[in-house]
């Protein structure tokens, strides 16, 4: 599985529940986290309040989803500068981060 694409969803829960504090948080994703070396596919976001259904998990604030070509550069993410950077400017500001990470196929 090593070589299979891995998909790296983070879930943000804010202590500051304001639409302000949501969109500083993306705003921190694209800034720290979006070009480094084999990502496939960026993308950081607010949770949509419309989507009222009871499936619909309401507990997260920010998504950031994060698509590597490999295992090697999700592992790379980890420990590089920005990425480091970015939790240690942003983590008080946290009140959950949930992690799903899987392999993927397109």
């Amino acid at each position: 599985m090593a070589d299979s694409q891995l998909a790296h969803m983070v879930y943000f829960t804010l202590k500051d529940t304001s639409p302000e504090a949501s969109e500083a948080m993306v705003e921190a994703c694209h800034k720290y986290l979006k070009d480094h070396p084999g990502v496939l596919y960026f993308s950081a976001g607010v949770r949509g309040a419309e989507f009222e259904r009871d499936v619909n998990d309401q507990q997260y604030h920010v998504a950031l989803n994060v698509v590597f070509d490999n295992k090697d550069s999700h592992d790379k993410y980890q420990v590089a500068a920005d990425h480091l950077e970015f939790i240690e400017e942003n983590k008080a500001k946290w009140a959950q981060v949930r992690v799903f990470d899987s392999y993927v196929r397109s």
